[in-house]
């Protein structure tokens, strides 16, 4: 099964890790409407990344669901935090609000000079967006978004474990297919 998959002069790379350890230029984080970093990876974020991370949040206060914003990572190896409140619990358009965070996302990231980005499997967790939602909505956008001018060379998305992974290598395996047909 591929875990890379090419789109023009960028890559979508798949991985199992922590994205709050990664050496990267940016990573997302899907993020509470008030921008505050509460549990899961809010609290290693806030914890490894030091309080300026929620002093920037805190100046910037809330946003909307479907906004990204951008903050420094602290003391993270990782150099910005995007910051994206995504779709919830089976709301109504969920795959469109996904695909349009995911974009967003995309687009603050490469709006900052960002040659690499990584996102977890947006929503997959506490907020209930189905894995394989998750994967296709996740992996077409991205896709979509690098068949474009950009100046973001690798898009990587960092998965927790095999539940999580298989989903996306699956996608990736399908999407794969279909490419080398066109």
């Amino acid at each position: 099964m591929p875990d890379t998959l090419q789109v023009n002069n960028s890559s979508i790379r798949l991985m199992k890790g922590d994205i709050t350890e990664l050496e990267i230029d940016a990573f997302v984080f899907y993020a509470q409407h008030d921008l505050k970093l509460g549990s899961g990876f809010g609290t290693a974020i806030s914890l490894r990344g030091g309080p300026t991370i929620q002093e920037e949040l805190d100046a910037i206060g809330s946003i909307g669901t479907t906004d990204a914003v951008i903050t420094d990572a602290g003391k993270l190896k990782a150099k910005h935090i995007v910051h994206a409140v995504g779709p919830r619990f089976q709301e109504v358009d969920l795959e469109t609000k996904l695909r349009t965070t995911i974009l967003n996302c995309l687009k603050i990231a490469d709006s900052k000079g960002a040659a690499g980005i990584a996102f977890p499997a947006m929503g997959a967790g506490f907020y209930g967006v189905p894995l394989p939602v998750c994967a296709e909505v996740s992996l077409r956008a991205i896709s979509d978004y690098l068949c474009q001018e950009t100046g973001l060379k690798d898009v990587t998305v960092c998965l927790l474990d095999n539940r999580e992974y298989k989903p996306f290598t699956d996608q990736l395996t399908t999407m794969t297919a279909s490419s080398a047909k066109a």
